[in-house]
């Protein structure tokens, strides 16, 4: 009882087939196992070890004195043995908390081995658990240690981009500062190529971060590469996929892309192949760095702090010059994403089609580690200014860390009346000037950054022009 689903329920044969194959007897009368909170829908076999053990107990065919300081978590298979289950990450982190020990299968012990300072004994079967507990053979205990980050090479790199200067410094500053992104182009112009390799020029995850984004995967039954976890995700979702798969949700609320791609980035190619009610559905998490899922059994929260990178084609034929297309109708094209969504969006870059000149180069750029370098250093001195980004300040915090003298403040006021920005724009100028006077070492605001970040508004300039005619 406790509102249990299908797959708890049919947790009594699990349990009843693996106590007689681990050479147990089940007990002949009616046993009540209460699962609680009454209120708390329960799913899963993660259940099926801990019920066991409970009948095990209570029909002393078991005697263990310390079981109040033991969680069990495993689901049982009609042999006995244990076999993984979701979640682990997040139940030994809040064991961890209680100083408490778990007992978790064998098959879950890579992902345990991330949680630092955790103490847990791993189980392949229920016989030697039981073995384990009458004192018939030692506890095994496993304990965790902090990992070292690791250094790893990726696939792909900044290098194998040719031309795009401006769309690459883009990159960079929006690497250093955390801020959105998106590039318009037309097809071929290596949006996607340059969204992808954000990933490479951005510093490893903290344990922390690295934690944290592991336990969301663990909660859906990801596989975590202990070897690559300190790798930030990188989400790339089709155009057709729901709003539900982006958010999270269901009848029984689960992540979704963005709370995968928490701590990393989320690209969205072909932004206005998307739904415009899915787009949308992003407006509150680019805010919060959360999402709350709520459902009128339970409400759940995920996290969702990601770094947004769009691309999209400036009109429907895929170029606005080539004559195919009137501007109404590129403006329709365009209406399908939301102004209040392209508001959230630090930097709008524009990117031309490459000269064959370009395409023929055989010069090469600067590779993904020298720009991962210089982000790195922009970062640190963030974290030492004001302990956080600069795509974080609040309102109150651009005052104190973006002072901007009266040359500046003209410049961007005239700059705001012909883009018509918004407050929220106009902040998110200040922010993005903040970072590229970061990435100069420089502790004030220059015009010459301002400037610059005000070139980073391309989608506004579009706008502007198309509305001319």
């Amino acid at each position: 009882m406790g509102l249990p689903e299908t797959s708890v329920k049919e947790a009594k044969e699990r349990v009843r087939s693996a106590l007689l194959n681990s050479h147990f007897s089940m007990p002949e009368h009616r046993i009540t196992v209460n699962l609680a909170p009454a209120d708390l829908p329960k799913q899963g076999g993660r259940f099926d070890v801990a019920i066991a053990i409970g009948i095990l107990l209570a029909s002393q065919q078991l005697a263990f004195s310390d079981v109040d300081q033991y969680e069990f978590y495993g689901e049982l298979a009609l042999s006995g043995e244990i076999r993984a289950v979701n979640g682990i990450l997040p139940i030994l982190m809040s064991a961890t908390e209680q100083q408490k020990h778990c007992v978790i299968p064998i098959g879950n012990q890579n992902e345990a081995q991330l949680v630092a300072n955790a103490n847990y004994v791993v189980a392949a079967s229920l016989h030697s658990l039981c073995l384990m507990l009458n004192g018939q053979r030692a506890l095994e205990f496993s304990s965790s240690i902090s990992k070292p980050a690791s250094f790893y090479d990726y696939d792909i790199d900044l290098i194998e981009v040719k031309g795009q200067s401006q769309a690459k410094r883009a990159l960079e500053i929006a690497a250093a500062g955390g801020h959105h992104l998106l590039f318009l182009g037309p097809p071929g112009t290596g949006k996607s190529m340059l969204a992808q390799r954000m990933a490479t020029i951005l510093p490893e995850l903290t344990e922390r971060e690295a934690l944290q984004t592991a336990t969301v995967y663990s909660i859906i039954g990801k596989d975590i590469d202990g070897q690559q976890w300190r790798k930030r995700p990188f989400r790339s979702p089709h155009h057709t996929c729901s709003a539900v798969a982006l958010v999270g949700g269901s009848s029984t609320p689960k992540p979704g892309e963005i709370s995968l791609a928490h701590n990393g980035v989320l690209f969205l190619d072909e932004l206005t192949e998307f739904e415009r009610k899915v787009i949308d559905s992003l407006r509150e998490p680019l805010e919060t760095q959360k999402v709350t899922i709520s459902r009128a059994a339970q409400q759940c929260e995920f996290p969702a702090n990601f770094q947004l990178v769009c691309a999209l084609n400036p009109s429907p034929t895929g170029c606005d010059n080539d004559g195919r297309s009137s501007p109404d109708q590129i403006l329709k094209y365009l209406n399908k994403v939301s102004g209040p969504f392209i508001d959230r969006i630090d930097m709008q870059v524009e990117l031309p089609r490459l000269t064959t000149a370009e395409l023929q180069s055989q010069a090469t750029g600067e590779s993904s580690q020298q720009v991962r370098e210089r982000v790195c250093r922009a970062r640190n001195m963030q974290w030492q200014r004001q302990a956080k980004l600069n795509s974080d300040l609040a309102n109150r915090d651009i005052q104190q860390y973006c002072v901007l003298n009266q040359e500046c403040l003209s410049f961007l006021a005239k700059v705001t009346d012909k883009l018509a920005l918004s407050p929220r724009g106009y902040h998110r100028t200040i922010k993005v000037a903040r970072t590229i006077a970061d990435l100069s070492e420089r502790e004030q605001i220059a015009l010459a950054d301002l400037k610059e970040a005000v070139a980073y508004r391309a989608f506004e300039r579009l706008i502007n022009r198309l509305t001319r005619f």
